[in-house]
């Protein structure tokens, strides 16, 4: 029985801890965008867009709305691996020139 005490502690850590990193990258990364966005203008594309989806990606009211409206569940890994991929589109594409 205190194994499984553990494990469930741990598992509600690490829920915690997803929980707390997603809204950081939310703000981190969403907040950057939409900064870069005003400052910088939406056209051409620039990495603001690309800031913006990722950290709307990671968000957890974007799974919460999906699961709700959609019918859709996002795990937490699914969406830490749109954000990351989303992000590295954006570098990409700063790096590049476009």
């Amino acid at each position: 029985m205190p194994e499984e005490l553990a494990t469930v502690r741990r598992e509600r850590w690490v829920a915690r801890a997803g929980f707390i990193a997603a809204w950081g990258w939310m703000i981190l990364a969403g907040g950057g965008g939409v900064v870069l966005l005003v400052e910088r203008g939406p056209w051409p594309l620039t990495n603001g867009w690309f800031a913006l989806a990722s950290g709307l990606a990671a968000c957890p009211l974007t799974a919460w709305l999906a699961r709700r409206f959609l019918g859709v569940t996002l795990s937490g890994r699914a969406r830490f691996a749109a954000a990351a991929l989303i992000w590295l589109a954006g570098q990409i594409a700063r790096r590049a020139g476009l």
